[in-house]
């Protein structure tokens, strides 16, 4: 072979790389314009999957905006969670505000397999046709894994109250689903779950799980009928985040409940809105960059534990 028509194989070999990665990119950048810019005005309709919703964590935060959006969109809700006296007054504002129905459930997460059958008593009657699984927990800053003061109990309650509930959820929602053959699970993960993150670590495995799971569940299901989404934020001004300011990259909880819902049946794994998903497209290009560098994501982890311990002062 002369050097010509090797160094001609080349760039041809070149020419097609870049091809691949102008596609690939033109791709994204076009579902991204349907997902975060068209959704606003041409939207899923949601109605097609049942009339009513299933909230996790649903009084405070995300689960909380999540369960009002719903709302509005003309859905009936259950919402599920620790606080009795939370949970009635977040039913009368849904109620008021959007005139739907709602039912509450009362329930702490960090519980093992015992919470379950009461829950599923209490939905047992109900065209559901969605189910958020919002509800998790973190520690109180990041620290390191032997830095969690009672380990066994701290353990024990995450595992539960991040993994284990949206697997008995989906276990006794999805038949009903499958059954009716449509049915749309939203299960919030987080940004914390698409690397490893030191000093949050139990967490961000948690994360992981969440979505994993929910992406090989949609292939397993989406044949069916169901539709599994994978919703993995940046930071939300929430109790979790010590309500952090709103600005340009932190969206408070309603913008982020009002824009994550419109990419439901548009795509199976998004960051929730704009703003978070360019986040995330940053994060993953510098983090790669990096190689994963340990020091890195130590730094990193730093930084933020400063940011959170710096934010608790002046709160």
């Amino acid at each position: 072979m002369s050097d010509s028509v090797f160094y001609q194989g080349l760039t041809l070999l070149g020419f097609l790389a870049l091809g691949h990665l102008v596609l690939k990119h033109t791709f994204k950048l076009l579902k991204g314009f349907r997902v975060h810019i068209l959704s606003r005005w041409w939207r899923v309709n949601l109605k097609k999957y049942g009339g009513w919703a299933v909230v996790t964590g649903a009084t405070d935060g995300i689960g909380k905006c999540y369960a009002k959006e719903l709302a509005k969109r003309g859905f009936n809700v259950v919402l599920i969670s620790r606080t009795l006296e939370k949970l009635q007054k977040v039913a009368a504002e849904i109620e008021q505000q959007s005139g739907r129905k709602t039912r509450i459930i009362q329930a702490d997460f960090t519980g093992g397999a015992e919470i379950y059958p009461k829950i599923e008593e209490g939905l047992k009657d109900l065209d559901i046709g969605i189910l958020v699984n919002n509800v998790g927990m973190s520690k109180a800053a990041p620290t390191g894994f032997l830095s969690s003061g009672d380990l066994n109990k701290s353990i024990t309650d995450m595992m539960n109250c991040n993994v284990l509930s949206m697997l008995h959820m989906i276990r006794i929602l999805l038949p009903r689903m499958v059954e009716r053959k449509k049915g749309l699970i939203i299960n919030i993960s987080s940004e914390a779950g698409t690397h490893p993150y030191p000093r949050i670590t139990l967490y961000s495995a948690t994360k992981v799980f969440m979505d994993y799971f929910s992406r090989s569940l949609n292939i397993d299901y989406q044949s069916k009928g169901v539709t599994v989404q994978s919703v993995m934020p940046l930071m939300v001004s929430t109790n979790m985040t010590l309500n952090t300011k709103p600005n340009l990259l932190v969206k408070t909880a309603d913008d982020y409940a009002r824009e994550a819902l419109n990419t439901a049946g548009l795509t199976s794994r998004t960051s929730g809105c704009l703003s978070h998903t360019i986040q995330s497209f940053v994060l993953d290009l510098f983090l790669a960059e990096c190689v994963m560098s340990s020091k890195i994501l130590a730094w990193i982890a730093r930084r933020t534990l400063r940011l959170l311990l710096r934010i608790r002062k002046v709160d």
